[in-house]
């Protein structure tokens, strides 16, 4: 089935050129101005991926972005000014999926878009060969339903990333992996040497499981070499 992506930018000449690129390459595509629109379209129909810019009159796309993840499974990539690190960071804390830096390079955003519709499918389509639930603090990560269940038996908002990084946590309790070793793990080998992409999603994680995120006791942060789930079993 063809994914469905929703661009939202304020720009027109932004809007029709990532329109007319995505439908070349055999997307369906819709192009919305702002939030208002956003919403109306989220309602209306399906849509697998959203390409959001962040820097909007109005509501900006990082109040989008976290809308979006609190209340759809879509996927996320931000289109942020070049150089500005810190929406970046923020939306990533949010559970934004990916960035990129605008000007936007068309046939990068194919590869990242490719790149993240895959990880998606793979996660939806994973053949439930385990129902094993693996105890993450306050949290149990169901590896057959792709969940994480608190105590009271609620789902918890879980990203595809952050779905892999637990399960690459899961698969290897008591060692310790390095952020190379998570980022080929979790299937996302696009960011740039200096990002530090894992560890805010890892610092998004531990808000979630953690008893005190500011002292976690189940991922552990080994100085100078990466991360390590002390398992609970």
């Amino acid at each position: 089935m063809t994914a469905h992506i929703l661009v939202v930018d304020d720009e027109p000449e932004i809007r029709e050129m990532l329109v007319e690129y995505l439908e070349l390459r055999g997307f369906t595509v819709t192009a919305v101005d702002g939030g208002e629109a956003l919403r109306r379209t989220i309602a209306d129909v399906d849509v697998d991926l959203v390409l959001l810019d962040i820097n909007m009159p109005g509501e900006d796309g990082l109040s989008l972005a976290r809308f979006l993840r609190e209340n759809t499974t879509v996927g996320i990539i931000m289109l942020t000014a070049a150089g500005e690190i810190v929406d970046r960071v923020v939306g990533l804390e949010i559970g934004a999926d990916d960035y990129l830096a605008k000007p936007v390079d068309l046939r990068e955003l194919l590869a990242r878009v490719k790149a993240l519709l895959r990880r998606m499918e793979a996660l939806r389509q994973m053949p439930v060969v385990d129902a094993e639930e693996i105890p993450f603090g306050r949290c149990r990560l169901d590896l057959a339903a792709h969940r994480l269940i608190n105590a009271d038996g609620d789902d918890v908002p879980l990203t595809s990333m952050e779905f892999d990084l637990l399960k690459a946590f899961a698969d290897h309790p008591n060692r310790i992996l390095s952020r190379d070793q998570l980022l080929d793990m979790a299937h996302n080998r696009g960011w740039e040497p200096y990002d530090r992409s894992i560890d805010i999603r890892i610092a998004r994680i531990r808000r979630k499981i953690e008893a005190d995120p500011s002292k976690p006791e189940v991922i552990k942060t080994i100085r100078g070499a990466g991360y390590m789930y002390a398992a609970q079993r």
